[in-house]
Order: C-alpha cells, then structure tokens, then sequence
C-alpha cells in the first residue's frame, strides 16, 4: 500500500473507531500508558503528545503543561468528550509549534504509523528544545511466551492475516537505532509484555477491530469475531509486548549511550 492510500485507510480507521487503541489497552493488568508517562512526569515546559489520539495519556500526567495533536478529527471530539485538552488538530509532520518550543514529546503507538517518517522525526528534532526529552512506547516483535505466540497465531488465523502491514515496521524493535541515526541520544530502550484479558465476544471482537488489517473486509472481519467469540473464554489472555524508548536531543557534546 502506497503513502496516500496508508493515509486514507488510517483516516477512514480512526473516523470509525475512536478511542479504540485506548479500550484495548483498558483489557491490560497495568498501564501501558502509564509505563509510557513515567520518564515525563515532572516536565517543566510544555509536553506535546504526538498523534494523541483520544489522549490517554493527559490522564497519566495530570500536573503536566500538556497538549494533544492529532489529524483525526473523531480522535480529538473523543478525547474532548472526556474532558481531556487542550487539542490541535495537526498532521504530525507538521506540527504547530515553534521551534525549540517544547521540553517533551510524548508518542503513543504512532511511531510505526504515522507517514513520513523522516520527515515526522524532523519535526520532533525542530519543536524539541535542546536536552529535551522524546518518550515513545510501539509494538515489539520479541518477548512473547510459546503460549503467547500460540495465541497470536489463533487470532492472525481467524482474521486471514499474516501481519499488519505498517509502514514503518523498522520503528518497533529497531526504533532506538532509528532516533539514533535521526541524531537523537537513546537514554533507555525497554520491553515489557503486557497482558490482555480476551475472555469475552465483546473484547474478542474488540481485538479485532483493533489491529490496523487494511484488506479486512466486513464479512471477513463478522467471521473473524465469531471464531475469536468461541476462543475467548473466562480467563484467556492475550500476551501484548510493547518497547519504551526514551531519547533526548543533545544540547552539548555527545556522551556514552547505553548499549
């Protein structure tokens, strides 16, 4: 799938499902937002959430000079639904601000999504102030158990899907040495699995309109839900791995990243 067609289907997704990504991670035992939040909390200076999405994460950093941008029009009426702003409707290569204008950007699955990427990253270095910190949290590859490959397997067999073909799948395990080469200084790159409590048809068919399957059609997608229906009984769960990367921009002479 070319640019402008990913552009159109991700505009077409989050117009149907708003506040999807945030109901999915709802099923998780601990807070894949809040994880994300962690190094950010206590910011002096303004924090933008980059691609916010229904913004979660105004919730995990309450006290913050917080604001949220995001293309999606039905995104941005969701999250101010619930209160949360203040918002600016901005694509992500660019963004609204000033240069050197903001102490963090905060980027909640969007990395692997959001086109073009060079050119996104750009904009994270041009608003950053120096020494400014960039936390983003992104699907990981890596960290599932044999049991959770298992179920993975389950749910791609019942949606006819191999993988979800993201534009920028080298931004998920490979993001940390992709802000390097961008000329950010990598402070920390972890994983952490999560898990999901897919143990009814309402969560089941819940994941499944959450994974971004652009050649889903609606009778594959209702077949989908039915098979994962019967799959997704009390106690089944769904291992989620997730990495947190954590770089800055450097404001004087480089120094030892971590390996």
């Amino acid at each position: 799938m070319d640019e402008p067609d990913w552009r159109r289907f991700v505009a077409a997704y989050h117009d149907a499902h708003p506040g999807i990504t945030e109901q999915l991670f709802a099923l998780a035992d601990t807070s894949p937002y809040a994880w994300l939040a962690g190094p950010l909390r206590g910011t002096r200076g303004p924090v933008l959430d980059l691609a916010c999405g229904s913004a979660p994460t105004r919730e995990v950093l309450p006290d913050a000079d917080w604001v949220g941008t995001d293309l999606s029009a039905a995104e941005l009426a969701e999250a101010a639904r619930r209160g949360r702003g203040p918002l600016v409707r901005a694509r992500a290569d660019a963004l609204p601000a000033a240069s050197a204008s903001v102490s963090a950007v905060c980027a909640a699955m969007c990395l692997p999504v959001v086109t073009p990427l060079p050119q996104v990253l750009g904009e994270i270095r041009r608003v950053l102030r120096p020494g400014g910190t960039l936390a983003a949290l992104v699907p990981s590859r890596s960290g599932l158990s044999p049991s959770g490959v298992l179920g993975w397997f389950r749910v791609m067999t019942a949606l006819r899907a191999v993988r979800q073909p993201w534009p920028n799948p080298q931004a998920r395990d490979g993001l940390a040495s992709l802000l390097r080469t961008a000329g950010f200084r990598v402070l920390s790159d972890e994983r952490r699995v999560f898990t999901l409590a897919i143990d009814s048809a309402d969560t089941a068919a819940l994941l499944a309109d959450a994974l971004y399957l652009p050649g889903l059609t609606p009778r594959r997608a209702a077949a989908a839900k039915r098979s994962l229906a019967r799959w997704a009984v009390p106690g089944r769960h769904l291992e989620l791995p997730l990495r947190r990367v954590v770089a800055d921009l450097p404001s004087g002479p480089p120094s030892q990243e971590p390996a």
